[in-house]
């Protein structure tokens, strides 16, 4: 298996995750390869923390004795020599340096681009320096965001401040600006959380466009996380509900089931967790989004076997699709996961799942 997105924290946030504990934990889950995101703390937007962050994990894989690839996506900003200096790395890198990523919404690190002028530079930037690879996108339209709407008090105010909405028109950007740029590499929208972008994304969305108004060369990609498939907004009104909080978030029911249909039905092209560690004194005092997935991956794709889906479907969106997309050769190794990984971070976001009533920490 390979997770396409994953945070390892590490450096100025080694409290919440370190690189030599994120990929061992991946590698006892059953994984060959992770793809780690730039929002690092200094975050990977430049040559010198690229490649000191290459060095640091093959400390770690070297330390740990074990042969999981991992890959990293330079982090694009709105300014061109920036950019410039990205698309140079991942061409001399690859496929440590495996795409581009770019924040279309504020998260976790505040790397947004959040102006769809400057979006629409990076896109034409992509492509006047004829970037053929992926660029990963976190959807979230800033100016659909409702902030007043946010109470900590209540957590689930977090879904209303960020509401489904903001992804949709998101990605409706992405693929127009995309499409007007005449971008040539792939379009990948990071953890689709609604049903609507996907129809959007596969030309059957009510007044979206269709793919000749996109343009039939734009290659468009998007990845499902187990917690937008699975949890909703209800369980965060339950005590500790803090530790749901995620950016985009938990949606209401019946979206989940929503995202599940479409995954069964190939509208999603893979599986990718968002592992995203905090200290649960980081969830519940700072109101951190995020939570580890990593230790659940397994236990996520033994409840799409339970649920009809075929070894080679599975294999497909937790392998194949990913090294097809990058081009890459990962082999597959098959291996089974170690039990109670869970118990590896200081709360499992998924016991409201498998331990219903019982408490969030391990």
């Amino acid at each position: 298996m390979i997770d396409p997105h994953v945070h390892l924290r590490d450096w100025g946030q080694a409290a919440k995750e370190t690189l030599r504990h994120g990929l061992s934990v991946a590698w006892r889950a059953g994984l060959d390869g992770v793809f780690e995101m730039p929002n690092t703390d200094p975050p990977l937007v430049t040559r010198d923390a690229i490649l000191r962050r290459i060095q640091d994990a093959d400390i770690a894989r070297r330390a740990l004795g074990i042969p999981i690839f991992h890959g990293l996506y330079a982090g694009v900003t709105a300014v061109p020599r920036q950019i410039e200096e990205a698309v140079r790395l991942w061409r001399e890198l690859f496929p440590r340096v495996v795409g581009l990523k770019m924040f279309a919404g504020h998260s976790t690190g505040q790397m947004g681009v959040v102006d769809p002028r400057e979006q629409a530079l990076v896109y034409r930037t992509l492509a006047a320096l004829d970037f053929t690879g992926v660029l990963a996108v976190h959807c979230e339209k800033e100016q659909l965001m409702r902030p007043q709407e946010w109470d900590p008090a209540k957590p689930v105010s977090h879904a209303r401040a960020r509401p489904p909405a903001a992804e949709v028109a998101s990605v409706d950007d992405q693929v127009k600006l995309a499409g007007k740029a005449r971008f040539k590499g792939t379009l990948h929208v990071c953890h689709i959380s609604t049903p609507w972008a996907v129809d959007l994304l596969r030309g059957k969305h009510d007044g979206g466009q269709q793919p000749a108004e996109r343009g039939e060369a734009l290659r468009v990609t998007c990845g499902l996380t187990p917690h937008h498939a699975l949890l909703d907004t209800t369980m965060m009104e339950r005590p500790a509900g803090m530790l749901l909080k995620v950016n985009p978030p938990l949606r209401p029911l019946p979206m989940p089931g929503l995202m599940l249909q479409r995954l069964e039905a190939g509208d999603i092209d893979w599986i990718e967790t968002d592992h995203a560690p905090h200290t649960r004194a980081d969830k519940v005092e700072k109101f951190a989004s995020g939570f580890p997935g990593l230790a659940f991956l397994p236990r996520f794709v033994r409840r799409l076997s339970v649920q009809g889906f075929s070894a080679e479907r599975i294999q497909e969106l937790t392998h194949g699709a990913v090294c097809r997309v990058f081009g890459l050769d990962i082999h597959p190794t098959g291996r089974a996961a170690e039990p109670g990984l869970e118990k590896e971070y200081e709360f499992d976001a998924f016991a409201v799942l498998e331990r219903p009533g019982q408490p969030f920490e391990r």
